[in-house]
């Protein structure tokens, strides 16, 4: 028995891409700084963007709730969001 009381780790609980996450985290945290800017300067398309947005976003909570239903890993549901959020950061950027 462990006398810290500190959960013992599980092979599912330390199979969690936590670098990939800590990434996730910070590529989106770009992502918002490339909206934000697009809003501030209220672009002709900014209206667009917050429409989008708030699509993709439902449509990816869909697809990662499709995909654990599947069968999916979490690291596998990590590594699509962050594909999500690199497409998003090279159209942002263009």
């Amino acid at each position: 028995m462990r006398s810290d009381h500190r959960p013992r780790l599980t092979p599912s609980a330390s199979a969690f891409p936590l670098f990939a996450g800590a990434m996730l985290a910070m590529e989106a945290g770009e992502v918002i700084r490339l909206r934000l800017e697009k809003f501030a300067r209220c672009d002709q398309d900014a209206s667009q963007e917050a429409q989008l947005m708030v699509a993709e976003k439902i449509a990816a909570a869909f697809e990662a709730a499709a995909s654990l239903c599947a069968g999916a890993s979490p690291a596998s549901i990590v590594g699509r969001y962050r594909e999500h959020v690199a497409a998003n950061a090279r159209r942002l950027s263009a």
